[in-house]
This record gives C-alpha cells, sequence and structure tokens, in this order.
C-alpha cells in the first residue's frame, strides 16, 4: 500500500466544508490538505510545499467577493512561486481569470465545480510541475547561455526564459517589465528568434524619438504629406511583416498616438500618414517599460485598452542584484569577450573584484555591469582586473522571505554553492576550499540539491 506522505501534495483553499469533503474524495492520488481562510492556507503552504493549489477566490472575509482570493494567491506565489495554482471563483468569472492569471496563476475554472473537469486541470497542473523541477534539475549550475544568447543560472531568470520560450510561438502580444539595463530587448528579440516567423524584427525607442516624428517613425507617411516629406516612406510596422515588432518604452508613447496604435492592434490595418489606402499588416508585437503602466493609466497617462492589448502576456524581468551568481558569470563572459576584442593581455578577474561584483547592488543592471568591465578591459595594465580597476562600491543586498527553515537553509546552500563554482570557473576543489568542506561533501551538497558543476 502507497504511504500517503509519499504522495503529491494538493493543497485546496476552499471555505465550503462539504466541498472540501468532496474533493478530498475525488483525488485519491494526491495527499490532499485543506484550508478555509488565507491564513490556514499560508501556514499549510510553509508545511506541506504542494505542488499544485486549488484556490476559490471567495474566501472569508469576503465570502461574496474575490479581494481576500486574490490576497491569498499574491501571497502563495510570493512565497512558493513554482506553484501552480488553479483559481475558482463565480463572480465576474472573465474578469477574475484574467486578472488570476496576469498575476502568475496557472489557470482558471467557473464554479459550480465539475469535478471530472477540474481532475483534469489538476493532473496537467502536477504533470508541469514535475517537468519544470525536472529542468531544473539538470540547468548547470554555474551558468550557461540560454535562448542562444542570454547567459544565466539563476532560477529567477531560466523561469524568465522558459517563459519566452513557451510564449514565442503563440499569437499574442508579449509585455516585458523590468528596470533599464535588464535585458529586454534580448529577451525580445528571444520571443522573434522562437517564433518561427520569417520576417524581420524591427526595434523602435518609442523614448528616443520626439513625439512629433514618432507617428512617421512607426506608421510611414506618403509623399507630400507634410513639408519634407518629398518621398513616401514606409513604416516601421510595415517593415515587420511576417515579423516582429518591438516597441521600447512604449509607455512614453502619447495618448493621441496611443489611439491610432490601438486602432491598427484591433483591425491589424495602417494608414500612413497623407495616405488614404489600408494596408493590412501581419505583424507580432512585444513592447518592454521601466514604467508603472498601471499607475499611468489610474493617472489618465496611458489607455487602459491599450493596455490589455499589448498585455496579452506579462513577463516581468529581474533585477541583477535579484539574480544570484549571474553578476560573476557576467562579468566573466564580457571579460572574454571584450580581452579578445580590446586587451588580450586581461586574462582574468581578480579574487578582490569578485567580492567587490558580488558584493555591488548594481543599479545599472547588466548594462551597468557590461559597461564597467569594458572599461577596466581597456585601461588595465595587468593580467587580472582589481576592484580599483571596476571602481566599485562594497554594498549589501537582503535574501527573499523562505518558504521555511528548511527551505531557508537549501536557498543559503545552493547561493553560495552558485557563487563558489562561478568564482572558482566549476572547479570543485577550489569551490570546496572557498566554501571550507572537504571534496567529498561538496559532491554530497551537489547531488542533494540536484547541482551540476
Amino acid at each position: 500500500m502507497t504511504d500517503p506522505t509519499d504522495l503529491p501534495v494538493l493543497l485546496v483553499v476552499e471555505d465550503d466544508e462539504g466541498l472540501q469533503r468532496q474533493l478530498k474524495w475525488a483525488y485519491e492520488g494526491y495527499r490532499v490538505v485543506c484550508a478555509g481562510d488565507r491564513a490556514s492556507a499560508v501556514d499549510a503552504l510553509r508545511v506541506h510545499e504542494p505542488a499544485v493549489v486549488t484556490l476559490d477566490l471567495g474566501l472569508p472575509p469576503d465570502p461574496d467577493g474575490t479581494a481576500e482570493g486574490f490576497l491569498t494567491l499574491s501571497e502563495i506565489l510570493y512565497i512558493k512561486p513554482d506553484s501552480k495554482v488553479i483559481v475558482a471563483s463565480g463572480h465576474g468569472a472573465r474578469e477574475s481569470a484574467l486578472k488570476a492569471i496576469a498575476m502568475g496563476a496557472y489557470d482558471f475554472y467557473r464554479k459550480p465545480v465539475d469535478i471530472d473537469d477540474l481532475g483534469l486541470i489538476v493532473a496537467r497542473a502536477f504533470h508541469l510541475h514535475a517537468i519544470e523541477a525536472e529542468n531544473r534539475r539538470l540547468e548547470p549550475s554555474a551558468g550557461s547561455a540560454v535562448l542562444g544568447s542570454m547567459v544565466t543560472a539563476a532560477p529567477e531568470m531560466l523561469k524568465v526564459a522558459r517563459t519566452i520560450e513557451r510564449v514565442a510561438s503563440a499569437d499574442v502580444s508579449v509585455m516585458l517589465l523590468g528596470a533599464s539595463g535588464t535585458g529586454k530587448e534580448l529577451l525580445a528579440r528571444a520571443v522573434h528568434d522562437q517564433s518561427g516567423r520569417p520576417g524581420a524584427f524591427v526595434a523602435i525607442n518609442c523614448a528616443a524619438i520626439p513625439e512629433n516624428l514618432l507617428e512617421a517613425e512607426l506608421f510611414g507617411y506618403e509623399r507630400g504629406a507634410f513639408t519634407g516629406a518629398v518621398k513616401s516612406n514606409v513604416g516601421k510596422i510595415e517593415l515587420a511583416e511576417n515579423g516582429t515588432l518591438f516597441l521600447d518604452e512604449v509607455g512614453d508613447i502619447p495618448l493621441p498616438l496611443q489611439v491610432k496604435l490601438l486602432r491598427f492592434l484591433q483591425e491589424r490595418v495602417v494608414e500612413r500618414i497623407g495616405g488614404r489606402t489600408p494596408i493590412n499588416v501581419d505583424t507580432r508585437v512585444v513592447c518592454a517599460t521601466h514604467q508603472n503602466l498601471e499607475a499611468m493609466i489610474a493617472n489618465g497617462g496611458f489607455r487602459e485598452d491599450l493596455y490589455y492589448r499589448l498585455a496579452e502576456i506579462v513577463v516581468k524581468i529581474p533585477s541583477l542584484a535579484e539574480r544570484a551568481g549571474d553578476a560573476v558569470i557576467l562579468a566573466r563572459h564580457f571579460v572574454n569577450r571584450f580581452s579578445r576584442e580590446l586587451n588580450p593581455a586581461v586574462q582574468s578577474i581578480a579574487p578582490d573584484a569578485l567580492a567587490a561584483i558580488e558584493a555591488y547592488a548594481w543599479p545599472g543592471n547588466v548594462r551597468e555591469l557590461e559597461n564597467r568591465i569594458k572599461r577596466a578591459v581597456i585601461m588595465s595594465d595587468g593580467k587580472s582586473l582589481t576592484s580599483a580597476d571596476l571602481d566599485l562600491p562594497v554594498t549589501g543586498g537582503e535574501l527573499p522571505v523562505p518558504i521555511n527553515l528548511r527551505a531557508a537553509r537549501e536557498v543559503a546552500d545552493r547561493r553560495a554553492i552558485r557563487l563558489a563554482l562561478s568564482r572558482t570557473e566549476n572547479n570543485i576543489s577550489g569551490a570546496a576550499k572557498l566554501l571550507g568542506i572537504s571534496r567529498p561533501t561538496l559532491y554530497d551538497l551537489l547531488k542533494q540539491y540536484q547541482l551540476q558543476a
């Protein structure tokens, strides 16, 4: 007989005790844990670490609304972001579904519950969770190129890469949210490269072009449309036919032009300035911004209907400071690249520089790191870059709140092992020495945490 503790855990967050019993009876292949409110759901999440959660949005003290349910969803995804959360509601189902998926829920179903339908969704969620867990197990610990050219070993960024791979082939608009320098254009190119579209990748920085010229850049113009228009010009949207249009800093598009862009997204037709002939255009739209568009919508600076057209899929890109170990990995990558191009005498990074790179907060993200390494390679007179070459102050940061004490130790161990391996370029003996442990102990930890050197 199967030991119940060996079964995958399903957390059912539902205040109806009768439905709790019904769901518990229906899922014989899982260890079902039930919770009736947000507090008990969070407690169960920390204790049992479920792979899949079903969540009724109508929780006390707001059983007739969804506010408490969405707050619970937010806490679950913050504490255990790899959980697959399946959300249920009978209140404004379509709006609730869109909001839940945008927040990171895996799927949505409408009440009243059909046990068979829900069972299929749950089974798919467990299957996907198992596949993602296996992918994480196979990920290299000290960094590799993903999506063609993105160098990372951080779970946060690998999750972004997996999302890009999944949505690239779907004909949906993608919005990339992240601070300046986090690699939004690199990811936009990855969406295009993975999409299979034969057309060009066409990028335009909406913040870099004066407002009175942006419309002409996007939509093109006919000869004589305005003073200086001596010939017809094809706009960026048309140039991206059968390809991808990347709108960088989309939050800087002025309101009058937002109306015209919305019309294109709805009808997939453009009219050049001064023209009267509609032109059909098939292009995938990817956009990016570092601004808070929801706040801009509230303040009247950005159209809500345009936002939902552009943000069918939203991908949040972590800052470099949130990507444990990546700063050192990327630093080595940039040193190798720039030394070949600019100063072959530079061959490595000194230990004091590695420590400074690990400690620095990187407010300018990957772009700042790349620029500092490039400048240091050019100016250095030695074989190894020092902290003085990089001109780095020493700062620190805080680790995210763990799910529980066992997970806290695992987070700390994984972080330390990744950093040690990245600093020693995957040398087991060197990494063990940095960690103050023996080589056999490090091998045991690598096996325990399913890391690869």
